[in-house]
């Protein structure tokens, strides 16, 4: 698949999310279990403006934050608590398809930051488009954007 990158200083976006270590092989349970303990927290507290499902990842032991972009800061309720997606300079891509193939947009990202002489700062996130029925039937239509957090030049 054919990734266009793009490069953007972004602002933090409110999110209230879950904290949690995972395995590579366990995101998969892991993400969607935490993005509805999230989302039963936004539910319960009648919490309005809220958004797109959001996973970042801090550091290379897997440890991240799941939960939910908000429009605007979280107070917090039991486990779930505010973040905020990183702020800065970031390099960032759609992938079209299933979640299985999302490595091919991170690999895209990397080997472009190589190539373009862009150094990673840490932390990376996945937002999740809203699931609509189609993608039942089409997985090729899923939409996810991934981007990473660069180190900023002068």
């Amino acid at each position: 698949m054919e990734y266009d990158i793009r490069l953007e200083q972004l602002s933090g976006r409110p999110l209230a999310v879950v904290r949690r270590l995972a395995k590579s092989g366990e995101l998969s349970k892991v993400v969607p279990a935490a993005c509805g303990l999230v989302w039963g927290v936004i539910r319960s507290q009648q919490i309005t403006g809220a958004g797109r499902h959001v996973a970042v990842y801090l550091d290379g032991q897997i440890n991240l934050e799941v939960g939910v972009e908000l429009d605007t800061p979280f107070a917090g309720h039991g486990e779930v608590v505010r973040s905020a997606t990183p702020a800065g300079l970031v390099a960032s891509t759609t992938h079209y398809g299933p979640y299985g193939l999302l490595h091919g947009a991170h690999e895209a990202i990397l080997r472009w930051c190589r190539d373009n002489g862009h150094a990673l700062a840490g932390p990376s996130w996945e937002t999740y488009g809203h699931w609509i029925d189609e993608w039942n039937n089409d997985p090729s239509k899923i939409r996810t954007d991934v981007s990473y957090l660069l180190v900023a030049t002068a």
